[in-house]
C-alpha cells in the first residue's frame, strides 16, 4: 500500500513556486503601475494596470503617439536590436564553429588531442571578470573594436565557444561511425558527410547549445557595458544605466524587464521543439 505524501512535501513545493514565479509576478505588477502608485505603495495587490510604461519604453515602435509621452527616448528599441543582433549572430557563429570544432576532436586522431578538448572545458571555467581588463585594453588600444557589435560578438563567441565544443562532443560520440563510412562508400565527402549525416543526428544537442548560448549573450552585462557606447549598448546595460542619483523610473524598468525576458522564452521554446524532436525520433511505435 502506498503512502500518502508528507504535508511539509507540499509547504516545501509550494514555497518553491512562490520563491520562482513571486520576483515574476512582481515585477510584471510593478510594470502595470503609474510610478505614483509604485512610490506610495498602498496599491500593492489591487490597482488599474495600465500599459504606460509599455508605451514609455516602446514609443519608437508604435503606430500611435502616447498622450503622456512628450519626448519619445529610442534607446530601449536601439538597444532590443542590438541585443536580438548580437546575440543571435554569436550564436550562430559559436554552433557552426563548435559543432567542427567537436567533430574535429571527437573522429580525428592528431597529437595534443586529449590536452586541447581539457584545455577548452579550463577556459570555459574562467570567470569574465577576470577577463575584463585585459580583453577592454586589446580590444580599445590595439584593434579598436569597442563600441562595435562585431567587438562584442567576438567576445560572446569566444567567451561560449569552449562550452559549446564540450556539450557537443558527447552528442558526437554516440553517432555510429558505421552510418558515416556507409556515406563514404556512397561517394560522400568529409563535408557532405558531416552537414548531412552528423548535423541531422545532433540537433538535440545543437538546440541545447543554442539555448544556452542564446541566452549567455542576451543577458551578459560585465563585458557589454564595458565594451559598448551609447550607440552598441545592449538591453541589460540600459537596464541599469536608466537608474540615476536623480531618478528612478520604476515602471518603465520593470517593463524594460518583462520585455527582456520575451525574446529567449520564445528562442527556448523553438528550440526546445527540435531537442524533443531529436528524442523522440528513435522511439518505437507499441
Amino acid at each position: 500500500m502506498d503512502r500518502a505524501p508528507n504535508p511539509a512535501f507540499y509547504v516545501l513545493l509550494i514555497c518553491l513556486v512562490l520563491m520562482a514565479v513571486g520576483p515574476i509576478w512582481l515585477m510584471l505588477a510593478t510594470s502595470l503601475k503609474l510610478n505614483v502608485d509604485i512610490i506610495q505603495g498602498t496599491s500593492a495587490l489591487f490597482f488599474v494596470p495600465t500599459l504606460q510604461n509599455y508605451e514609455t519604453v516602446l514609443c519608437d515602435w508604435l503606430w500611435y503617439e502616447p498622450e503622456h509621452v512628450r519626448r519619445c527616448d529610442r534607446t530601449f528599441g536601439r538597444a532590443l536590436v542590438n541585443s536580438l543582433i548580437i546575440s543571435s549572430v554569436s550564436t550562430a557563429i559559436t554552433l557552426i564553429l563548435g559543432c567542427m570544432a567537436a567533430y574535429a576532436l571527437v573522429r580525428f586522431r592528431f597529437m595534443g588531442r586529449g590536452v586541447t578538448s581539457l584545455t577548452t572545458l579550463m577556459v570555459r571555467m574562467v570567470p569574465p571578470a577576470v577577463l575584463l581588463v585585459p580583453v577592454f585594453g586589446i580590444w580599445t588600444f590595439q584593434y579598436g573594436l569597442d563600441g562595435t557589435r562585431g567587438g562584442l560578438i567576438l567576445v560572446y563567441v569566444a567567451m561560449n565557444l569552449p562550452f559549446v565544443i564540450w556539450i557537443l562532443q558527447s552528442f558526437i560520440v554516440q553517432v555510429p561511425v558505421q552510418l558515416e563510412e556507409a556515406a563514404r562508400i556512397d561517394g560522400a565527402g568529409p563535408f557532405r558527410t558531416f552537414f548531412l549525416v552528423v548535423l541531422p543526428l545532433i540537433k538535440p544537442g545543437l538546440a541545447a547549445a543554442a539555448i544556452f548560448t542564446f541566452r549567455i549573450a542576451w543577458n551578459e552585462f560585465l563585458l557589454a557595458n564595458a565594451l559598448s557606447d551609447r550607440s552598441t549598448r545592449t538591453v541589460p546595460v540600459v537596464i541599469v544605466n536608466s537608474i540615476t542619483e536623480y531618478s528612478i523610473d520604476w515602471g518603465a524598468i520593470m517593463a524594460t524587464g518583462m520585455l527582456l525576458a520575451v525574446p529567449p522564452i520564445l528562442f527556448t521554446l523553438v528550440a526546445s521543439r527540435q531537442i524533443i524532436t531529436g528524442m523522440t525520433a528513435g522511439a518505437v511505435k507499441g
